[in-house]
């Protein structure tokens, strides 16, 4: 049994269409958000979670390129993608991300899986309170927890979004997380790729960054921000879309 990252991800966004396939210097964004993940240390395989869409067929041929899994199911029942994606390739611990933060942060990746194998935790994130930016996104559980929740529920909201039942119910789940650091603390930043607003901030953190410190962190990012306040100004308007608990 091992622990997998997966990434879920389709070409379709009413906002941004293929904003996951969005270039900075020449590469996918994607294939950025790919080479972040690959720091994660408990991780043994990444999987690229995508739809039977044909539109999604490009990012099948990407997975194959970076040499990472990938998985097709529903569209919109992403909870039973996700969890379908875990049995096909026999996975015990699932790290889910979305195909929307490419800045996402190994280290901090890393200190949620900590939390949730020292806690022996059902479920462990970094949004269950929301203190990080929006796009450093990280949750943490197993697939017998999201197996068990998928038998629970047949609301179409909760099948869209793979873990809400959990956090939803922490009568049912042991939900643990872990709290931005002050340095750290800034629940309104959007760091996330969703509109063409955002594209730009991103676009311009990674050209900016990358070319002298390709494993640059968010502590990075904040910093460079802090000198650049135009282009955090950028997004700064953008009405993020939340999900209800």
């Amino acid at each position: 049994m091992k622990t997998a990252v997966t990434i879920q991800a389709r070409m379709t966004s009413t906002r941004l269409p293929g904003k996951i396939l969005k270039p900075a210097m020449g590469r996918p964004l994607l294939e950025f958000m790919v080479e972040r993940l690959r720091r994660i240390s408990a991780s043994d395989e990444i999987i690229l979670c995508t739809t039977h869409n044909d539109t999604d067929d490009v990012l099948v041929e990407y997975a194959k390129q970076w040499g990472i899994l990938c998985y097709r199911g529903s569209e919109n029942d992403v909870m039973s993608r996700v969890l379908g994606a875990a049995e096909h390739y026999d996975v015990e611990t699932i790290i889910e991300t979305t195909s929307d933060c490419p800045l996402i942060d190994p280290e901090i990746c890393n200190q949620v899986y900590e939390e949730y194998i020292s806690e022996e935790a059902d479920y462990c994130s970094n949004v269950y309170k929301r203190c990080y930016p929006i796009g450093m996104d990280v949750q943490i559980f197993s697939t017998k927890i999201l197996a068990d929740a998928f038998s629970r529920t047949n609301d179409p909201e909760e099948r869209e979004h793979v873990s809400l039942f959990i956090y939803r119910h922490p009568e049912l789940y042991d939900l643990r997380w872990i709290e931005a650091p002050e340095h750290q603390f800034d629940p309104k930043l959007r760091l996330t790729l969703d509109t063409p607003e955002d594209y730009q901030v991103i676009s311009r953190i990674f050209e900016s960054l990358y070319p002298h410190h390709p494993e640059f962190t968010l502590d990075d990012v904040l910093n460079y921000l802090s000198k650049n306040q135009w282009l955090r100004d950028i997004n700064n308007d953008v009405q993020h879309k939340w999900v209800k608990y």
